[in-house]
């Protein structure tokens, strides 16, 4: 599987790391174009065989699967840039956020096959979560495209309005998640703790609780339960959290950018 990236950034460079790590491209598949000597200089140490270039057409006319994957306000120049150099027979997946397929489509040709996939940036540790919606895609097509994405973590297809929503979810709800971390590791120093080992215990508990709600099939109330003694200390906790606006934070932050 061919696939060519315009756009070497974090985002970018963190699906690179992962298509190659879980074997999904080889060394030699994989084409990323950058202006930034630096950001290649990156995709290199992930492998030398990596082909990287400064020019975005040459990466885009070597592969079957382009993935723009650059700023939302540099998606027109990138499509400018490799419009002379792709065939109607590839399919373009753009990662940039906030730009619908619709502009896309109006901007590079309606003929295309065309995805947007929303990320977030645990895709090269294998373990990203993934959004898929699509246009003029085939069954098959939106098959493969969730195939590849699966290797990288989990991937679902969605209808393309709620990406807002899923936005704010998962690919935020990443600092989200380290945020809670922060402060809980904060609580643990407080306890006596070292801020290291706290960090690594807390992280390893929100690893094994996000497993619990994946593997077990239920939901976090079920879970919380299982946990939370009549009088004991968990349930102490979570008021005490619930006291002080827990979960109306996490509400009012998923929501802030609606």
């Amino acid at each position: 599987m061919k696939i060519a990236f315009i756009g070497a950034g974090n985002m970018g460079g963190a699906i690179v790391k992962g298509l190659y790590l879980s074997k999904v491209c080889k060394a030699d598949e994989l084409f990323v174009a950058d202006a930034s000597e630096e950001a290649l200089k990156n995709i290199s140490r992930i492998n030398k065989n990596i082909f990287i270039t400064t020019n975005n057409g040459e990466a885009a006319k070597r592969a079957d699967y382009i993935i723009i994957a650059v700023k939302p306000w540099l998606v027109d120049t990138v499509i400018d840039s490799i419009q002379s150099s792709i065939k109607s027979n590839q399919i373009i997946i753009s990662i940039a956020a906030g730009i619908e397929l619709s502009h896309i489509s109006e901007k590079i040709g309606k003929n295309y096959t065309l995805f947007r996939v929303l990320p977030n940036t645990a895709v090269s540790l294998l373990a990203g979560m993934n959004f898929v919606s699509s246009l003029n895609a085939s069954k098959e097509q939106e098959e493969t495209i969730l195939k590849v994405f699966n290797k990288l973590g989990r991937a679902i297809i969605i209808p393309e309005k709620q990406m807002s929503a899923f936005t704010n979810v998962s690919s935020c709800g990443i600092a989200y998640a380290l945020r809670y971390l922060r402060a809980a590791t904060e609580g643990a120093v407080e306890l006596g703790v070292r801020p290291d080992i706290a960090q690594e215990v807390i992280a390893q508990t929100m690893i094994g609780a996000a497993q619990l709600i994946l593997q077990n099939k239920t939901n976090a109330e079920f879970e919380i339960d299982k946990v939370t003694t009549p009088g004991g200390w968990t349930i102490k906790g979570l008021n005490a959290m619930e006291e002080h606006g827990f979960t109306n934070a996490v509400i009012k932050g998923i929501k802030a950018n609606n």
